[in-house]
C-alpha cells in the first residue's frame, strides 16, 4: 500500500477547496494500491482554510498565514496523525504534493507568499522521511514500480 496527498487522488481538500489530480495516481487509489490522505485535514483544519507557508522565526520553522496566524501545531498534528496512519497500514512508499507547507517534499514555497520556491520538505514529508519510508512526489513517482 502507497500513502498519497488526497489532492493528487482528485480529492477537493487543497487550502482552496479545489484538487491537484493527477490522473496516474487517482488510478492507484482506484486500483485499490494507495490509500488518499490530507494532513492537514487530519489535523483539523477547514476547506478551504486559509494559505499558508513555511518561515524560519527565531531559528525555528513555522507554518504561517499570509496574514500571520501561526498554524504551526495544526501542521505538526496532521504530520504526526498522518505518521501514525502509516504505521498501522505499514507504509513503506508515498507520494506526496509537492511546494506544500504539509506534503512538500524537496522543493516548498519560501513564506513570502509570491510563488518562489526554496529547498526543503513540509512537515509531513519530513516527519514520513525520518521514520523511514520512501518519498517520491507527483513529479518523480513514475519510474517506480506501484
Amino acid at each position: 500500500m502507497v500513502l498519497v496527498s488526497a489532492c493528487l487522488a482528485g480529492i477537493n481538500c487543497r487550502y482552496n477547496g479545489s484538487n491537484s489530480c493527477h490522473q496516474q495516481i487517482k488510478q492507484l487509489v482506484e486500483d485499490g494500491k494507495a490509500i488518499p490522505v490530507c494532513p492537514e485535514v487530519l489535523a483539523g483544519l477547514t476547506i478551504p482554510r486559509k494559505c499558508c507557508e513555511m518561515i524560519k522565526v527565531d531559528g525555528k520553522i513555522k507554518i504561517l498565514t499570509e496574514d500571520g496566524e501561526d498554524l504551526t501545531d495544526a501542521f505538526i498534528k496532521g504530520a504526526e496523525k498522518t505518521w501514525e496512519m502509516a504505521k498501522v497500514l505499514e507504509i513503506e512508499r508515498a507520494i506526496l504534493q509537492t511546494r506544500s507547507p504539509s506534503c512538500g517534499y524537496g522543493i516548498v514555497y519560501d513564506g513570502t507568499f509570491t510563488g518562489h520556491l526554496i529547498e526543503g520538505n513540509g512537515f509531513t514529508a519530513a516527519l514520513l522521511a525520518q521514520k523511514g519510508i520512501q518519498v517520491y512526489t507527483e513529479l518523480n513517482f513514475k519510474d517506480v514500480t506501484w
